[in-house]
């Protein structure tokens, strides 16, 4: 098919869904140019006018990164690529990479897509089935990607309180919209770290419109050592199973990220670039992402770690009477009470401590990334300084 012919096909789609000629050029461009999606896509501490947390900051635990880098496996798969770094694809990368997703998450070849980073499949998924008529739900708080990508389309978006265990309110979710476009379920939930049950998760699906799409966003669940989404995958043409290798894997700059769906939901996502952005991954990205991702007993090891220096960490901040929110992953939320969420980061930047920042609907409400044990006896330093 030609450019000019898929150009007419993806507006015929818009202006079907009930989007505003006006639109057509913008939306359209949308993923062409990748420059909305760079600016929409900054990691979740940039937006709401939360400056970057500082360079020089000697701990910084505030935007859910991985405390170290690669899984050394990946490491020496990325080294020892660069040396063909001359040629587009020495042998078949990004089938390697789609192989290795096959082994470990039992899906077919077919329902597995590659992307740079998990901002432009995110972006992308609200683009192809949310319109002015069809709408976002998600929970709040959660990642707000979705909802900002829902704002710039002029679309609804419905954002639905958690549970009083911090889940998901799938019921909630589903009578917020009944006939939404697209429900986002984020699990663990960035930034609560609380773990939306499948169960849940397959009640959304056997009760929501047929036509309707569930994504899920699983970018931390290697962290908590849940079963996962993906089996889903292979049963429905409904859901989408999105998962980052910017977490526990230690590659948040090495920018790799796949999602597990459809393959007709694959060709949706992709045609606003003929699936460019899937196939344009760097080599070392890739070489890395495959090797790390069948290195099970390490990935068990580095969640081991995590989770014994949270506990540590977890029981100072409640024996020191704080009020910490559970969690599964490598964040946790505490709630400073009478004070601002802003002024809390500004006293541990004093400290030379960078946590995170907090939600509109919780404005006292800080999110801490676990780091290394070295990061968190920093952190557990500057609470003893500054909490009375």
């Amino acid at each position: 098919m030609t450019d000019a012919l898929v150009k007419e096909e993806i507006q015929d789609d818009l202006m079907h869904r009930g989007f505003a000629r006006r639109d057509l050029a913008r939306i359209a461009g949308l993923f062409g140019i990748g420059a909305a999606v760079a600016t929409m896509g900054r990691p979740a501490f940039a937006s709401g006018g939360v400056p970057d947390p500082a360079p020089e900051a000697k701990t910084r635990i505030g935007a859910n990164e991985c405390w170290t880098g690669p899984l050394m496996p990946g490491q020496q798969a990325a080294a020892k690529i660069i040396a063909s770094g001359n040629r587009y694809s020495p042998h078949d990368e990004r089938g390697d990479f789609i192989k290795a997703v096959m082994a470990v998450e039992n899906v077919p070849y077919d329902h597995v897509a590659p992307w740079p980073g998990s901002s432009d499949p995110l972006c992308r998924s609200v683009v192809t089935y949310c319109s002015p008529e069809r709408g976002l739900v998600t929970a709040d708080p959660t990642f707000e990607l979705a909802g900002r990508t829902a704002q710039w389309l002029k679309v609804p978006v419905k954002a639905v309180p958690l549970t009083k265990d911090y889940t998901h309110d799938v019921k909630g979710m589903l009578a917020a919209d009944p006939n939404a476009g697209l429900y986002y379920i984020c699990t663990p939930n960035n930034p609560t770290g609380t773990i939306t049950p499948i169960a849940d998760i397959q009640w959304l699906l056997d009760n929501k419109p047929a036509d309707s799409m569930v994504l899920i966003d699983e970018a931390y669940t290697h962290f908590a050592g849940v079963p996962t989404a993906s089996f889903l995958v292979s049963q429905r043409k409904d859901v989408i199973v999105m998962r980052t290798f910017s977490k526990i894997f230690g590659m948040a700059g090495m920018r790799m990220a796949f999602i597990m769906t459809n393959p007709d939901n694959i060709g949706k996502m992709m045609r606003y670039d003929g699936g460019m952005q899937s196939g344009a991954l760097p080599l070392p990205s890739l070489a890395c992402a495959t090797a790390s991702l069948t290195s099970a007993a390490l990935i068990k090891a580095r969640r081991e770690e995590m989770e014994g220096v949270r506990a540590i960490t977890l029981a100072h901040l409640k024996k020191k009477g704080l009020d910490v929110k559970p969690t599964a992953a490598n964040m946790f939320m505490i709630d400073w009470k009478t004070k601002p969420a802003k002024d809390m980061q500004a006293a541990f930047r004093k400290q030379d401590v960078e946590i995170g920042r907090s939600w509109p609907i919780w404005p006292t409400v800080s999110r801490v990334t676990v780091g290394s044990k070295e990061d968190m006896t920093a952190f557990i330093g500057a609470v003893d300084k500054i909490v009375a």
